[in-house]
């Protein structure tokens, strides 16, 4: 029985996997077509296509998600989220979750054939990392323009994606933008990593939990001391999942 539950999820992993591939693909040519129209036009697209693989990833490969919190994303204001990463779920998940989200990511990711013209249309705040001041003064002002658009910015501030159980070097970038514009920030814990481990072929069945964490106040305060109050929030919440 162990074995023939390995095939079988070796199979369904294998059938996601390929439709992802085709489908990424297709929809990256779809993309390049769209850059001309609007960002809520473009945004659309790219949900509809992270919630297809959403709904694929559940009926293929039995990984469904439930969500704790959802009262806690105000509707009248945009702010920047804080979320942990462990795997690439989280990246489809949280675009259709906040409002036309800015993701700030490392600007090679948009040289990435397909999966990068996929991020390109969304208007994401790519940046330069091996130049940290330009970064940081990039990302203000980026994410101040997009702040005041009505978008939330979403940052995963380990940089990187951290295996379950472990924690990453949390960087100071989201919350340094939070404090320097007087925007919130929304912490997000979520186990997504037991389900799609980084750098794994295998997808295991099961229930992806994550977790909306209260808003977080920003003004008057540093970003050392936001940044501390959303990682102890976060990995708090890590114990708990």
């Amino acid at each position: 029985m162990y074995w023939l539950k390995k095939i079988n999820i070796f199979i369904r992993s294998s059938i996601f996997s390929v439709l992802m591939l085709i489908s990424t693909i297709i929809y990256s040519f779809i993309c390049l077509a769209a850059f001309p129209f609007p960002l809520h036009y473009r945004y659309k697209l790219i949900t509809a296509f992270t919630s297809t693989m959403l709904w694929l990833l559940k009926v293929i490969c039995h990984i469904d998600y439930k969500i704790e919190g959802l009262e806690n994303i105000p509707k009248d204001r945009s702010g920047i989220v804080l979320s942990k990463h462990q795997s690439t779920w989280e990246t489809f998940f949280l675009q259709g979750l906040f409002h036309q989200a800015a993701i700030i990511l490392k600007r090679e990711l948009l040289w990435v054939p397909f999966f990068g013209w996929g991020l390109a249309i969304i208007d994401p705040i790519a940046i330069n990392r091996s130049k940290a001041s330009d970064a940081m003064n990039q990302i203000i002002t980026q994410g101040r323009k997009c702040l005041e658009a009505g978008r939330w910015i979403l940052i995963f501030p380990e940089g990187t994606r951290i295996p379950p159980g472990k924690v990453g070097k949390y960087r100071i970038g989201g919350a340094r933008l939070a404090t320097t514009t007087g925007y919130p920030v929304i912490p997000v814990a979520h186990n997504a990593g037991c389900f799609w481990p980084k750098r794994s072929f295998i997808k295991t069945p099961g229930t992806i939990h994550v977790v909306i964490g209260a808003l977080i106040e920003t003004k008057n305060r540093s970003p050392e001391d936001v940044l501390a109050e959303a990682k102890n929030w976060i990995e708090s919440t890590m114990k708990k999942l």
